[in-house]
């Protein structure tokens, strides 16, 4: 195949008729086909274009390549057979935890035979969405059913983002995989793909049915309570109680599974504690962002809502940058524990809805919170009491508009945004939550910010407290091979663990971790 780039065509043209004539122009042919492998917008400059890449298939490839020095050929990436380690398994391969790298260990190791055991401390997508919905409701939290825990992770309520920064080839597979099992093919070839919490719960349910027949068993209200261990070997799990036996584990908590990490920490394990962000959300109306970057086309049918990623470097030396921002989307409650608050953002798939929010983020290191590995948890949970008691203590979320946080003075009214948190906001000083290095440097990353989309640091955006989940706060130290590099046959994986930082690249993780266990180990 061959593989051409930078394909720019009208918002208003035929796509396909369109792109069809410009790679006749460029291999001088008209016998072919082709594929799209990605899908931009380029509005930097007027007019707007929509850019593509693709892969084409043709004759006399290699006569065209000869000719056309700047094209280039590709091949697809095939998965090659894995061949199967000789250890022997000891009661049965068991995965902890239902997030995408949960996910795809248990799918990878269903497909090879491997008959594993998922334990999931959380319920099926389906419970997990009402207690979630009650939640927002309500107010009524379930510390075991959440945003955080459940089926299909902590992604799975936010807006399904596949981006990634990572160049494993395994990506494909990952995205392939999810398109298989419900997402739109959109996703294989976006620029920026999501999927939306709303298709992305049907995908999650038919992966669990897919690893269920193939002889994976699921076990959800199951709790990991500690390891058995024995001479530095995982020897088994102890699971709501009960003994489990299991010398192979994949172990996918998540960020958010502070008890458990705990309980490692008390059983031995190796780790250390990492750098993360915290800060807030932030609101603005999308047709803002989407008329900052789109100018006087900004609803022309063929454009998506607008996005954005923005950096910046304070004069604190701290770095602040906007994060899982959700266009058409709303901000969300996310906490875990009770007495604690902590948002997120959350986009259906047609990101439709009045408002855009992302992250605004400062990073904070191990420094910041001493020495104790497991201070970083303490910060989170430190900043998250404050929150909650700021909104008033029943998990109404604290507010405060852009204007007024850069002013260091309370809310008294909304202005042109309304928050869209729920259950309900209460107007706060979130510029007296984190230390003031933090406030300092996000107050100065907005104004920046401002500078490069127009309306960014406008006096009506809401800040909404607290983010803090950024990424885990805990990274549990392996090998090479992915298994802890002090407990045999305990392989840590996905973004809890601190090797990933999304769905996509959590999911990949898991995929290797599968990999790896099925070259040590037969059936």
């Amino acid at each position: 195949m061959i593989q051409i780039s930078n394909i720019k065509i009208g918002l208003d043209d035929e796509r396909d008729l369109a792109i069809r004539k410009q790679i006749e122009s460029i291999i001088s042919t008209q016998s072919f086909s082709y594929r799209i492998t990605k899908e931009s917008i380029d509005a930097r400059k007027k007019p707007i274009k929509l850019v593509y890449q693709v892969y084409v298939e043709t004759e006399n490839e290699d006569n065209i390549l000869k000719k056309y020095p700047t094209l280039t050929k590709v091949e697809e990436y095939v998965k090659e057979d894995i061949i199967k380690g000789n250890a022997d398994i000891k009661g049965r391969v068991a995965v902890v935890g239902l997030g995408p790298a949960g996910l795809f260990a248990a799918l990878e190791l269903a497909r090879n035979g491997y008959n594993p055991v998922v334990f999931e401390r959380g319920k099926d997508v389906s419970q997990r969405k009402l207690d979630v919905e009650d939640f927002w409701k309500n107010g009524n939290l379930n510390t075991e059913s959440n945003v955080q825990f459940g089926e299909g992770g902590a992604g799975t309520f936010s807006d399904g983002k596949l981006t990634t920064r990572i160049k494993d080839k395994r990506v494909q597979l990952i995205l392939k995989d999810l398109h298989n099992f419900g997402a739109g093919e959109e996703i294989l070839f976006a620029n920026k793909p999501h999927i939306g919490t709303d298709v992305l719960i049907g995908v999650v349910k038919k992966i669990r049915e897919e690893i269920i027949s193939l002889g994976g068993e699921i076990r959800f209200d199951s709790k990991v309570e500690r390891l058995k261990i024995e001479n530095d070997q995982l020897a088994g799990l102890i699971v709501n109680g009960s003994e489990f036996e299991s010398n192979a584990v994949v172990l996918c908590i998540g960020h958010s599974a502070r008890d458990t990490f705990e309980e490692l920490y008390k059983t031995g394990v190796s780790m250390v504690s990492k750098p993360f962000a915290v800060g807030f959300r932030i609101e603005h109306p999308q047709i803002i962002i989407d008329k900052s970057q789109y100018k006087e086309l900004y609803n022309h049918p063929k454009l998506r809502a607008a996005e954005y990623h923005l950096t910046h470097k304070s004069s604190t030396g701290r770095s602040c940058y906007t994060f899982c921002m959700c266009p058409g989307g709303k901000v969300i409650g996310s906490s875990s524990e009770e007495n604690m608050l902590v948002v997120n953002g959350m986009s259906y798939n047609a990101r439709d809805l009045e408002n855009a929010n992302s992250a605004i983020l400062c990073s904070v290191t191990t420094d910041d919170f001493g020495d104790d590995i497991l201070g970083g948890i303490d910060f989170q949970r430190s900043i998250e009491e404050k929150a909650y008691d700021l909104g008033g203590s029943n998990y109404y979320a604290p507010v405060q508009l852009v204007r007024d946080f850069i002013q260091r003075k309370e809310s008294t009214s909304i202005g042109e945004v309304k928050p869209s948190y729920e259950p309900g906001y209460k107007f706060a000083r979130l510029d007296q939550i984190y230390p003031d290095f933090i406030t300092k440097s996000i107050a100065e990353a907005i104004v920046d910010m401002g500078k490069r989309i127009k309306g960014f640091d406008m006096e009506g955006a809401v800040l909404t407290g607290v983010e803090t989940r950024s990424s885990s706060p805990i990274r549990i130290l392996r090998n090479e091979n992915n298994e802890s590099v002090n407990i045999k046959g305990l392989y840590p994986s996905g973004e809890g663990s601190g090797y990933a930082g999304g769905i996509v690249s959590a999911a990949v993780d898991g995929l290797k971790t599968a990999e790896f266990i099925i070259k040590e180990f037969n059936t």
